[in-house]
């Protein structure tokens, strides 16, 4: 088969005819239909975010396919279905034990020996193999099909978007966020951040995203009448009196990149919760996180960091 393949780390990634996988127990081989790409891909492969992994490599994903082969313990997959393959890859024996297909190898033992071994290759390829697990069953009638038909009209590509929003639902469903609830995200103009927002409306929420892009913003608060937006400008106080004007939110996802370090927008939406509020904190900080710790204390406010 074709795969595209990262012979040595950080050097360019080249295309080659390589060894179909063959099925395994415990295993499914997946014919790639879409995968998907992460926005800062180009940086984890030339070695600038320093993302440790084992090559030769097949790069990769997340994905959307069929169903080629299975392993002699499969129960239910059967030949040709429709399959999401989750990235996430976690040890049988060990949860812990998680790494990212063609990304990153994880921080164990455990994780490491998973992807220099049996896992190792990933999705930008004809055919990836992966565990029984990481192959979840899609309905293609109810997601594919015409709207006059009952279905939904999705395409491939739409469905390649799943890899994107599960990121942030694990996060809002880690604060058990409820439908009628108002969520802050921010901020929400980036790739998974803006996901964040569809995925909040989805789950029947209001959500009051803030970011500095006011174009950004503006197509985010076409999206649905309950979505309000808030411009980070980098003034405390004027940022907790522009989110005031909503009323104290239930929850909010924080998904900040490392370079917001030393933003002021994580301290005004968290002193603008009500009493008994919940945060998910999933961005890419890199250092401590100065929060306000009096407030969280009086006002029982739950924190999770949900990686």
């Amino acid at each position: 088969m074709r795969a595209l393949v990262q012979e040595v780390y950080a050097e360019p990634l080249k295309a080659k005819d390589v060894d179909t996988p063959q099925a395994t127990p415990g295993s499914a081989v997946v014919r790639v239909e879409i995968a998907n790409i992460v926005s800062y891909m180009g940086d984890i492969y030339n070695g600038k975010r320093k993302y440790s992994y084992p090559t030769p490599l097949i790069v990769g994903s997340s994905a959307i396919g069929r169903v080629a082969s299975v392993g002699p313990d499969a129960a239910s997959l059967q030949l040709g279905q429709l399959v999401f393959v989750d990235c996430v890859i976690r040890g049988r024996d060990d949860p812990s034990a998680i790494f990212l297909s063609g990304i990153a190898e994880g921080g164990t033992d455990g994780s490491r020996r998973l992807m220099s071994g049996e896992w190792r290759n990933s999705t930008f390829a004809q055919y990836v193999k992966a565990p029984l697990e990481s192959c979840i069953p899609l309905d293609e009638k109810k997601l594919l099909g015409k709207l006059e038909d009952g279905g939904q009209g999705y395409d491939l590509a739409a469905l390649a978007y799943l890899s994107v929003l599960l990121v942030p639902y694990g996060g809002l469903r880690s604060i058990k966020l409820e439908p009628g609830e108002t969520v802050i995200i921010a901020p929400a103009t980036g790739g998974f951040s803006g996901a964040a927002v569809h995925t909040a409306l989805a789950m029947g929420a209001k959500v009051i995203a803030l970011g500095r892009n006011t174009e950004s913003l503006a197509k985010l608060k076409k999206l649905s009448d309950r979505v309000e937006t808030v411009r980070m400008t980098g003034n405390l106080d004027e940022e907790i009196a522009a989110l005031a004007k909503f009323g104290r939110a239930d929850a909010y996802l924080d998904l900040s990149p490392a370079e917001a370090a030393n933003s002021t927008h994580i301290k005004a939406c968290i002193l603008s919760l009500r009493r008994s509020a919940k945060v998910s904190l999933m961005g890419g900080l890199l250092g401590d996180l100065p929060i306000p710790h009096r407030f969280i204390m009086l006002n029982d406010i739950t924190l999770k960091v949900s990686p």
